[in-house]
């Protein structure tokens, strides 16, 4: 069956994917158009699941294929050298959609899961706020109960994807009085629905990849809650471990403007190749890419395999938003005096990377979150202090509520 499974994906993948030259991404889909993007993608994640390799391991009620751990391992090593355009699924199918799997009612499964695999819906994350920063569990948005249904109302930002996203998965305060932890749900929401309002935030790259968002009286179904009321934050923590243990077993791209093959063919252009801090610094960056690939492998054949990671995956998101900004400072001395020099498209993307480097080590959970983390959960160090956590949220001076 493995043997099978391996020669059919890489048949598939040699016919249907074909490999690209770096670049970067965000600059295509700007350049051709977001639309034209998102319409090829969604036609390629819709082949894909037609040739039964997406959703490997769900359910086959939902859309799935039903196979075991044996054979998305294989499918990660097959596609490793590929670059699939199924970027704008990346987020729903590796966060709410494995959440919902794990806690979702049978008819929301039903609903969504099928969807998501086939292409037709687009999803994103609702967690971080202006007001609350890296401590997510002191969001305002809140959901009050009307009848059957719930009512809407706050902002979230740094939302990735949300200008093209269908549905997404979001948190909300649902009962003020108890403690920031306790007293919060997660919700489905419509990002098509009445009263909701998507603004682009332009980064320093030039790109507008996140988004703040305003929700203004939505109405939310009774059925569009995730997991039970108030037990949000337990939904959460199953989410951001999707998303760590997604980021950080992602590896980086064989294709990546910053990738060590991409520098050094730059390097060997320029006729930086002899410069031996060129040459030292290219060669620790092989040797920390190298590193993060393989523990990225590590932690992705035992999640594949049904050994969680936990806490773990903290590690290899802190080491690959390391790898990134290390790898900036790379391309930035591999440059030299090329750096602001865009008269190729190749100089283009290296430069833009550069720029965007720092970026990783804030989405998904800021370096400084990860470490403590690390601390608590995988060194078994003292949790620092929470003076706040057994005081209900309405007698707090966070965020905006320090004017009250």
């Amino acid at each position: 069956m493995s043997d099978d499974f391996r020669a059919r994906a890489r048949a598939w993948l040699a016919a249907n994917a074909p490999r690209r030259a770096a670049g970067d991404d965000e600059a295509e889909a700007e350049s051709r158009g977001q639309a034209a993007v998102i319409a090829e993608q969604k036609a390629f994640q819709a082949k894909l699941h037609a040739a039964g390799f997406a959703g490997i391991t769900w359910p086959k009620e939902y859309g799935g294929q039903g196979l075991t751990s044996a054979e998305q391992i294989i499918w990660s090593q097959e596609s490793a050298g590929y670059d699939l355009p199924t970027g704008v699924f990346f987020i729903g199918l590796s966060m709410p959609g494995n959440t919902l799997v794990e806690l979702g009612t049978d008819a929301q499964k039903r609903r969504y899961l099928p969807k998501m695999l086939s292409g037709e819906e687009i999803w994103c994350q609702l967690f971080s706020e202006p007001g609350a920063g890296s401590d997510v569990a002191s969001l305002q948005t809140t959901a009050v109960r009307d009848g059957d249904e719930w009512v809407l109302n706050g902002q979230k930002v740094w939302t990735s994807g949300a200008q093209y996203s269908d549905f997404g998965a979001i948190l909300a305060r649902t009962d003020p009085t108890k403690p920031k932890h306790n007293g919060i749900s997660m919700f489905i929401v419509d990002m098509h629905a009445p009263g909701v309002t998507v603004r682009p935030l332009k980064v320093a790259t030039g790109h507008s990849p996140f988004n703040e968002v305003f929700f203004d009286n939505v109405r939310l179904p009774a059925g569009a809650l995730i997991g039970e009321e108030n037990k949000g934050w337990d939904a959460a923590v199953v989410m951001l471990r999707h998303e760590r243990i997604a980021i950080g077993t992602m590896g980086s791209s064989r294709t990546s403007p910053l990738a060590f093959s991409t520098l050094r063919d730059l390097a060997a252009g320029l006729g930086r190749t002899a410069d031996q801090g060129v040459r030292r610094e290219l060669a620790e960056l092989y040797a920390r890419s190298r590193a993060v690939q393989l523990f990225a492998l590590l932690l992705r054949e035992e999640t594949q395999a049904g050994r969680l990671p936990g806490a773990r995956g903290s590690v290899a998101k802190l080491a690959g938003s390391d790898l990134g900004r290390f790898a900036g400072n790379v391309a930035a001395d591999v440059l030299g005096d090329q750096l602001a020099a865009f008269d190729t498209a190749e100089l283009a993307a290296v430069s833009t990377a550069i720029v965007a480097a720092p970026g990783s080590a804030i989405a998904g959970g800021t370096s400084e979150i990860q470490r403590n983390i690390i601390g608590e959960r995988v060194l078994g160090l003292a949790k620092d202090p929470g003076v706040d956590r057994a005081t209900p949220f309405n007698q707090l001076r966070v965020g905006t509520q320090r004017e009250q």
